[in-house]
């Protein structure tokens, strides 16, 4: 076989090299994984199930900003309350599984409700892909200035004293204000009537106007109008008293051992999003929930900051479920409809 001189073998592999540098690039798809895993390619929406005001706003928006960051792309906060929350859940649910609708998750939503309503229209273990769990907010109860009240021992002795007089108002039937003063009606055996609402912000609103004489709901909707004085905190639901309410004691140290109610808050993708889709959602939300703009910001709240992964967070409903449910049957709270 005859040698090819030096020079021609050159020129061959010039035009070969040339050859390729003509050629299109293998296309790009949008969306298509990269090193970092799932990349957006438009805003996404997370549903929000309650109003704007309340504790799931302020957890909503907080990690949303920073998410967006993470991502490149926008996350779009949509408050739809309504129907215990049950609007935006459900909306959610049917939503395409691509990564474009998120939920935030609620113990509402996904462990009171499936209690109390025997028919939802979805389902809070095959409904939804788990992302993770956000934060924990420890419920507080409140009386309105119009209340005598500085205490819980003396709203309870003003309840006996006139059984049904009193009511408190809610975010609405099953959101955790309704359960957590339920809870306390059971453990202090007082008759107080149920307001239910549209949201945190309406039934502040009216506990700030008069209209309703006690409440429940997180620390951010109520904290700042207790520094201000137009509302009284009695006592707070978790386990240990409050850094920023040092001096209102916990309800288990006014005469209820063992009380505790908290809220907490999570993100959610339809049922069948890809599992890598997922993935990248919750590190973004991890990395968000590590972020020193939403510790300041939780923190300002009392809000305590979890994060974990999708199977820790499905057995973390799981349990919820099983535990709210025997709180619904003890308050005799289940629909029958």
């Amino acid at each position: 076989m005859a040698i090819q001189p030096r020079h021609v073998f050159r020129r061959s592999i010039a035009a070969i090299v040339a050859h390729l540098a003509l050629m299109p690039l293998a296309p790009v798809h949008a969306g298509e994984p990269d090193k970092r895993g799932w990349e957006p390619t438009r805003p996404i929406r997370l549903l929000v199930p309650y109003g704007p005001g309340g504790s799931s706003d302020v957890i909503a928006r907080a990690v949303a900003a920073e998410m967006s960051n993470g991502l490149g792309q926008a996350i779009v906060v949509e408050n739809k309350g309504g129907g215990q929350g049950t609007i935006a859940t459900a909306e959610a649910a049917r939503a395409t599984p691509d990564g474009y609708t998120l939920i935030l998750g609620h113990v509402g939503t996904l462990a009171v409700n499936p209690a109390m309503m025997p028919k939802l229209a979805y389902d809070p273990e095959r409904s939804f892909a788990p992302v993770t769990l956000l934060a924990k907010v420890p419920m507080i109860f409140a009386v309105g200035d119009k209340v005598g009240a500085k205490s819980l021992p003396e709203f309870v002795a003003l309840a006996r004293a006139k059984p049904g007089a009193l009511n408190y108002g809610s975010a609405g039937n099953g959101s955790a204000g309704h359960l957590a003063f339920e809870m306390l009606k059971t453990a202090a055996g007082i008759d107080v009537r149920h307001v239910p609402y549209k949201g945190t912000g309406a039934q502040i609103n009216d506990l700030l106007a008069g209209n309703i004489d006690a409440a429940s709901a997180g620390t951010p909707g109520l904290l700042e109008h207790a520094r201000s004085g137009r509302v009284r905190i009695v006592a707070v639901g978790s386990a240990k008293r409050l850094a920023v309410l040092p001096q209102v004691a916990t309800v288990a140290e006014q005469g209820y051992p063992g009380f505790e109610s908290s809220q907490w808050f999570g993100i959610l993708a339809p049922a069948g999003t890809p599992a890598p889709v997922v993935a990248r959602l919750n590190a973004e939300a991890i990395k968000a929930l590590r972020s020193a703009s939403v510790q300041r910001r939780l923190e300002q709240d009392s809000s305590e900051t979890i994060g974990q992964g999708p199977q820790q967070f499905a057995a973390f409903i799981k349990a919820e479920r099983t535990r709210w449910a025997r709180v619904v049957s003890d308050a005799k709270l289940a629909s029958s409809q």
